[in-house]
């Protein structure tokens, strides 16, 4: 195992939970830095340009990316191997965002530390090379399965057909 304080976190996506694991991370005093689509100006963290130039400058990569095509297999070896043998992926975004190949053969010959994993990308199978390694950790993708954040998804929906029902702008549209 190896402590958090202090240690240098990448995020890439940061979206309303990039940005709440980056506050808890300034907890921990770690080195918060992101990449995604565009920098934000009113972000007090640093955008990187490029994943793999974010991945070598992290100790702890986070995926919180969304899925899609312009996301699927993006961490690939090349990004898995700038991670280097002491990083370690977490991935709580979306599994297509991995190459799962890619990211056993990291595990299996060392090039990356390890692995935390909720989400795969033919869910609900994990793959057996992932399974009951020393060098990963399996969750349930569970993180919204609180009564509070259940509660808090169920006002968002309402909010939003009243908005529409109003014909005011959606709180939360999806393009």
């Amino acid at each position: 195992t190896r402590k958090v304080s202090g240690a240098r976190l990448g995020i890439f996506g940061m979206g309303r939970i990039g940005q709440a694991i980056a506050r808890r991370a300034q907890a921990f005093d770690m080195e918060i830095r992101y990449t995604g689509r565009q920098p934000h100006s009113a972000l007090p963290y640093r955008f990187v340009p490029g994943l793999a130039q974010l991945a070598r400058e992290s100790d702890f990569l986070m995926l919180c990316a969304p899925g899609g095509d312009a996301t699927r297999g993006v961490v690939n070896a090349a990004v898995l191997e700038a991670l280097g043998p002491q990083g370690i992926l977490i991935n709580v975004a979306r599994g297509s965002v991995v190459d799962e190949t890619a990211l056993i053969a990291a595990l299996e010959n060392g090039a990356i530390a390890g692995a935390g994993l909720d989400v795969f990308t033919d869910e609900p199978n994990v793959p057996a090379p992932l399974q009951q390694r020393d060098n990963v950790v399996i969750t349930p993708h569970m993180a919204s399965a609180t009564w509070e954040t259940r509660r808090e998804m169920s006002r968002l929906v309402l909010e939003n057909i009243n908005a529409w029902c109003a014909g005011e702008p959606l709180i939360t549209p999806v393009p």
